[in-house]
């Protein structure tokens, strides 16, 4: 039996051959993945910190840096000192961060967030905002208490609100784009955030337009998708999903309400139809199946992701977190 590494060198392979994503080329096949920091001032704008912190990475780098997670409007929250992109005043801020990473040749996505029943109940209080979410189910007994003592408790959205919503994210995506400068945006349908509280069948349990069928769960997520190619350009925006996430309340693969594949294949169907008539997305960021929420699950079933490429046929950023 021979005892040579059969495995290829680096150099072998595509990792370093630039690729072009959307309208951008990038120098190599590396991206940097989303990484919350909690380093913006109380009323979420963007500080030197992040400057540092995005300007160090893109060094030498030549790919993609995507952003920490950024509430689009003060609904989308709250955390304390999170970051947000609402105003012109922290558009602006972030455009001093995107210019730097520019500088250093590297290509940088804003990712675009949006809590829903994981936002913090008594900050949201704090501004006079409802802590909504896709159902009035909570995460756990703790966020229920949490809410409950902030005298905020949880409640749906309403088909209004998630009107607002999609503009919302229009509206963030613009800025991110027109006066930040970002390359992407990236929209976070992931971790159990608000638009995967849509998606997944075990924290929507609304009876409207918007929840029941697999079409229906997916309607938001696909509807802020739809607006936002039209407001800046289907090459200018990528989309984040996580099918197999548990951590937030999600289903998971031993569900026994429904298989992550059967969740999430008609939302890659989805995109994947818009590709082919001429509205593809930069690119779609996939979490393996084997990683929760930045630990790589060692123990238990191990689950294969490979059915996304067999959907999805543009540029995808598999995610180790």
């Amino acid at each position: 039996m021979s005892t040579s590494n059969t495995h290829p060198s680096l150099k072998d392979t595509n990792l370093f051959k630039p690729i072009k994503v959307g309208s951008v080329t990038l120098q190599n096949r590396l991206a940097f993945a989303p990484t919350t920091r909690f380093r913006n001032t109380e009323d979420f704008v963007a500080t030197n910190l992040q400057k540092q912190y995005y300007e160090d990475r893109a060094e030498n780098n030549g790919g993609l840096l995507i952003t920490e997670a950024t509430f689009i409007s003060p609904q989308a929250g709250l955390y304390p000192n999170g970051p947000m992109i609402h105003t012109e005043r922290q558009a602006k801020a972030w455009k001093e961060i995107v210019d730097g990473v520019h500088s250093k040749g590297t290509s940088i996505a804003m990712q675009l967030w949006h809590l829903g029943r994981a936002a913090s109940p008594d900050l949201l209080k704090k501004h006079g905002l409802p802590l909504l979410g896709a159902s009035a189910d909570y995460i756990d007994e703790s966020s229920k208490q949490a809410a409950i003592k902030a005298g905020n408790e949880l409640r749906p959205f309403t088909i209004p609100e998630i009107k607002t919503m999609v503009q919302e994210y229009v509206e963030a995506a613009k800025k991110a784009i027109n006066i930040a400068g970002f390359d992407f945006v990236e929209i976070h349908s992931a971790h159990m955030y608000t638009l995967a509280q849509f998606i997944d069948i075990a924290s929507n349990h609304r009876t409207d337009e918007y929840g029941g069928s697999i079409e229906n769960r997916n309607r938001l997520t696909l509807e802020v998708v739809d607006a936002l190619i039209d407001a800046v350009g289907a090459e200018k925006v990528g989309i984040r999903i996580s099918p197999y996430v548990t951590w937030q309340g999600g289903s998971g693969a031993d569900s026994e309400l429904m298989h992550p594949i059967a969740q999430y294949a008609y939302l890659y169907s989805e995109l994947e139809r818009r590709g082919r008539e001429g509205k593809r997305l930069a690119y779609v960021h996939s979490v393996e199946a084997r990683v929760a929420v930045g630990i790589d699950v060692q123990d238990g079933p191990q689950y294969s992701s490979e059915w996304v490429r067999q959907i999805w046929k543009g540029v995808l950023i598999r995610a180790e977190l």
